[in-house]
């Protein structure tokens, strides 16, 4: 019965579905833990491009009420439902659970949030696949999960104030136990401290001895001695990546960086006079960042060993361009990718940027929106940096920085004058990119961005 009904979705799917190219191709992957299904997937191919979706977004809502009811059949006969952590990515085995937010008894709403997971690469909520109470929390907040550990179990259907509190009362019982098992403590009270003050020598020289490393971790901050006013915290997953991915790279490139300045008079000059305009028809704000999207586009169509890759003893060249945005959130910093740059117009690259940009900050961004990537542009002068070197971004093999604008005097025409300048600096992976075409990647992009017009003429 389940491959009938998959081969139905399947056949349904391909012939409704208006999203696909006619040589897409859909394929059904379940997600098994247990005796129960964690998540169905659709495997979506697209002129050659092969991406994982949910099938609750390439079905029709009628095929859709299908699969709820194929998923419904999984549930206890009690009529509740387990809660479990979705599909996360291929390069994503795991997670920590960073927050729960529902406690038991808390009724919960469809696709209403559980819980979050920390990954090395975004948060990914849990969400309830049906409306009910929670009756009970089987994790913790930081316990690692992979895909498919069970998180809730909630109740079905609404339920009324009764039985929110006979959901607590367990929780009490069980917990009585435990407070009642220290009340038949206090007989051996006494000899209770002299245990204390034999565990504490034996718990110190534990934590400040290199042999409790286990695997052979190097002995770095952990070992440090606690001080008056200070506090540890543990790194999240996203910071132990970045550090990780950062580190490799000074490991693995031969880093250089060089440097060039550029006059923004003509670009800021075009934003002033076309800004309004520019907002009425596209409904976005033109910045300066479509402009150096654009000219770091035209550089690498004219040095193309800037966006390829070194891969073994080869060297992968990409006939496109997906632009790599930095940005920096709360949680740490993060590349969105603006895919097919070379093929968006201005209007599109502030769209693409806005939305990838605020869901960064929201912390909804995707694995999916992180993925590949050719080249990165960096903008520490959003935060006031006047100069820096930039660190690739692994495995790409160059970065562009941009920096704040600061009035500097310049000789324009024999005469010294006031001008907007920006430092731009290119770091690279000497292996692959010699200095020539490094020197003349940068000054192409400092060519386009002090004369947008080089573009409409392609000069």
């Amino acid at each position: 019965m389940e491959r009938c009904l998959v081969r139905l979705l399947r056949s349904r799917a391909l012939r409704s579905s208006r999203a696909f190219a006619p040589r897409s191709l859909l394929k059904r992957s379940v997600i098994w833990s247990g005796s129960e299904p964690v998540r169905h997937m659709a495997t979506v191919c697209s002129e050659g491009v092969f991406r994982h979706v949910s099938l609750r977004e390439v079905l029709t809502p009628c095929q859709t009420s299908i699969l709820q009811k194929w998923n419904r059949g999984f549930a206890s006969d009690a009529g509740s439902i387990e809660v479990v952590v979705p599909f996360m990515g291929d390069s994503v085995p795991d997670g920590t659970l960073a927050a729960i937010l529902k406690q038991p008894g808390d009724t919960v709403d469809v696709d209403e949030v559980i819980a979050q997971i920390e990954t090395d690469k975004v948060t990914i909520d849990v969400r309830s696949t049906e409306a009910g109470t929670i009756e009970k929390l089987t994790v913790k907040e930081g316990d690692t999960v992979t895909p498919g550990t069970k998180v809730a179990i909630i109740a079905k259907g609404k339920t009324s104030g009764e039985h929110t509190s006979v959901s607590k009362e367990p929780a009490e019982q069980t917990s009585a136990p435990k407070s009642s098992e220290p009340a038949t403590a206090p007989p051996p009270e006494p000899p209770s401290p002299a245990i204390k003050a034999q565990e504490k020598p034996v718990e110190k020289p534990k934590q400040f001895t290199p042999s409790q490393k286990p695997g052979g971790v190097a002995p770095t901050e952990p070992q440090l001695p606690p001080k008056d006013r200070e506090r540890r915290v543990p790194m999240t997953r996203l910071r132990k990546r970045v550090a990780t991915r950062l580190k490799d790279a000074q490991n693995t490139f031969a880093l250089l960086t060089t440097f060039n300045e550029i006059d923004m008079t003509n670009l800021m000059a075009l934003r002033l006079q076309y800004k309004d305009a520019f907002l009425e028809k596209h409904g976005v704000k033109l910045g300066f960042m479509s402009g150096f999207v654009k000219a770091a586009v035209s550089a690498l169509q004219q040095q193309p060993v800037v966006n390829a890759v070194i891969d073994g003893d080869d060297i992968i060249y990409r006939d496109y361009i997906d632009i790599s945005i930095a940005v920096g959130t709360g949680k740490g910093l993060v590349v969105p990718v603006v895919r097919g740059a070379d093929k968006l117009s201005f209007a599109e690259i502030e769209k693409t940027i806005n939305l990838l940009g605020k869901k960064a900050n929201d912390g909804t961004i995707s694995i999916d929106d992180m993925a590949g990537g050719t080249f990165t542009v960096s903008n520490g002068g959003v935060y006031g940096s006047l100069l820096s070197t930039p660190i690739i971004n692994p495995p790409q093999s160059a970065i562009l920085g941009m920096h704040a604008i600061q009035q500097r005097p310049m000789v324009v025409g024999g005469e010294i004058k006031a001008r907007p300048m920006m430092f731009v600096a290119l770091t690279y992976d000497h292996r692959l990119i010699d200095g020539r075409e490094a020197v003349l990647f940068l000054r192409r992009v400092k060519d386009v961005v002090e004369d947008p017009r080089r573009l409409l003429l392609d000069i």
